[in-house]
C-alpha cells in the first residue's frame, strides 16, 4: 500500500513533460513578452529533462537576427535566463518533486530554437542499491 501512495504522489512522466512545457512557454512570456509557438519536454535518461522551445523572439529580436546581430541577441536572452534562474529551476521542482542540481539554457538565435537542460538530483533506488 505505501508504494502505491508514493506512486500517487509524484506525477507520470507524460504529465511532468506537459507540464513543464507548459511552464516553459509561461515563463518565456512572461520574461520575453513572447512565448513559443511550440515547446516540447523530454527526459534524456532517468535524471535529465530536456525541453526545446521554437519560433520564441519577438519581432525586435528577429530584426536584430536580420541586422546579423545574433550574438548580441544571444548575449541578451541568456542575462534575462540566468537572471530568472530561480523561476526556471523552482517549476521543474515543483513539477517533479525532485531538486534540480543543475541548469543549462541555451539559444540558437538564427534559427530561433532553445533549450533549457535541467539535471535533476538522482532519485534512491527502489531495491536499496547504489548507482555506480
Amino acid at each position: 500500500m505505501e508504494a502505491a501512495t508514493i506512486k500517487a504522489e509524484r506525477p507520470q512522466r507524460g504529465e511532468v513533460q506537459e507540464q513543464v512545457s507548459t511552464e516553459m512557454v509561461r515563463l518565456y512570456k512572461q520574461l520575453f513578452g513572447r512565448g513559443p509557438t511550440r515547446a516540447r519536454t523530454n527526459f534524456a535518461g532517468p535524471d535529465t529533462l530536456l525541453c526545446t522551445l521554437e519560433n520564441s523572439l519577438t519581432p525586435a529580436e528577429q530584426s536584430l537576427v536580420g541586422l546579423g546581430e545574433v550574438q548580441r541577441l544571444r548575449e541578451t536572452r541568456m542575462f534575462f535566463q540566468y537572471a530568472s534562474e530561480s523561476q526556471f529551476v523552482a517549476a521543474v521542482e515543483q513539477i517533479t518533486q525532485r531538486k534540480v542540481r543543475a541548469f543549462v539554457s541555451g539559444i540558437d538565435a538564427a534559427r530561433d530554437v532553445s533549450v533549457e537542460l535541467f539535471y535533476l538530483e538522482p532519485e534512491a533506488p527502489s531495491d536499496g542499491g547504489h548507482d555506480l
